[in-house]
């Protein structure tokens, strides 16, 4: 890890992150407002897993790179008892005004995800949850591997759902669809450039480099195994919560416990590849 890219990468995506995060809590896709006025809503990402995530209240649980929190406040919501972490001090500005204007008892913690057993107890949790966008961000998967099985319990659970990495391999400029970009983690990231952010096309920014790598799902499932744990849930969908290929997707209805959640999906042939994926393991 001796490229100046990697070692450099925490301060660029942070300076990205920082600088979107009060645009993300004013978007519509985020819809912050919705939690403010209505004390029952919850972020579609979270009602879409609910039935696989199952019950949670009473757990203890933080949410890593937590953005700026709505996804926290919606486990929080169902009855756990949360805390959240990200390496953006704006994100977690916006995640704290929004815990406070909705009188819910969240406490967040300013750090990268490999230094998260400094600020937050180690085997202290039952849940340990990532949510969508979140693990592309990370040079390594076995460290964070390893920082999960350190905050979490004996028995404790983690629970993610993200982009999948067949989906992250693929060129949306191309047609047909093809595979461009790793699969399996490298050293070097992905390097790229943006002006905008997914939440807000009419945004534009003044840090617009970002540094990405993609985890093949066996190195995923591999880590978590190779720490002991045991995999209680593996699912591929044919959806995604944010349109991931622009021109190739459609926004569709998916039905979910208690209802139907907006999610996009590949206008034609379906079936033909995984948009994102759910795994969920224990800690013995």
């Amino acid at each position: 890890m001796d490229n100046p890219a990697v070692d450099d990468y925490l301060s660029v995506n942070r300076a990205n992150w920082d600088e979107r995060a009060p645009a993300h809590a004013k978007a519509q896709s985020y819809g912050v407002a919705r939690y403010r006025a209505d004390p029952d809503h919850l972020s579609d990402v979270v009602r879409f897993d609910r039935e696989l995530l199952g019950d949670v209240s009473g757990l203890r649980g933080v949410h890593l790179q937590c953005h700026i929190g709505t996804d926290t406040l919606s486990l929080h919501r169902l009855g756990a008892r949360m805390s959240g972490l990200d390496f953006s001090a704006a994100s977690l500005a916006e995640a704290r005004s929004l815990a406070a204007s909705t009188g819910a008892d969240i406490d967040y913690h300013e750090s990268d995800v490999y230094s998260a057993l400094d600020v937050l107890e180690p085997g202290g949790y039952d849940l340990v949850y990532t949510g969508v966008g979140a693990l592309c961000w990370l040079p390594s998967i076995e460290r964070w591997a390893d920082v999960v099985a350190g905050l979490l319990r004996p028995g404790g659970r983690l629970f993610v759902r993200d982009g999948h990495p067949v989906l992250y391999s693929l060129d949306e400029t191309r047609e047909p669809l093809t595979p461009r970009f790793p699969y399996f983690e490298r050293a070097e990231p992905l390097v790229w450039e943006e002006a905008g952010t997914y939440a807000d096309a009419d945004s534009r920014f003044e840090h617009t480099t970002t540094h990405s790598w993609n985890h093949g799902l066996g190195e995923t499932v591999t880590a978590l195994l190779d720490r002991g744990f045991q995999l209680t849930r593996l699912v591929e969908h044919r959806s995604a919560p944010w349109e991931a290929l622009p021109g190739h997707m459609v926004l569709d209805d998916v039905p979910v416990l208690g209802g139907a959640v907006p999610e996009w999906r590949l206008r034609d042939e379906r079936d033909r590849i995984p948009l994102t994926f759910t795994a969920a393991a224990v800690r013995p």
